[in-house]
């Protein structure tokens, strides 16, 4: 008999021939509080990137708008401008793609 066959793991195999995983170790009251601690750590994480994501549409909106109408504010005045110097004072002004 070898002296180290007790530094050896043992397999144990059910009928079927599958192999037994360890055997649970007994949950305490530490490890109960401890997983009640985690979901509610990753709850407060999941509402966390929710604020943050949150904050970040309303900063992108509040760079977006401004350029925004920066935009119109331009567009409204080249077509102004092109009205007022083809003189359309009575006329009726039309922008089309010539080919």
């Amino acid at each position: 008999m070898n002296p180290r066959s007790d530094d050896r793991p043992v397999l144990d195999m059910t009928p079927e021939g599958e192999f037994r995983g360890p055997t649970p170790r007994p949950t305490t009251w530490l490890d109960r509080l401890l997983v009640r601690l985690g979901g509610a750590a990753a709850l407060v994480t999941i509402l966390a990137v929710g604020v943050v994501v949150a904050a970040l549409a309303v900063a992108f909106f509040a760079i977006a708008v401004p350029v925004a109408l920066l935009a119109g504010l331009i567009a409204f005045g080249s077509l102004w401008w092109r009205a007022r110097r083809a003189g359309a004072g009575t006329r009726v002004f039309t922008m089309g793609m010539r080919r």
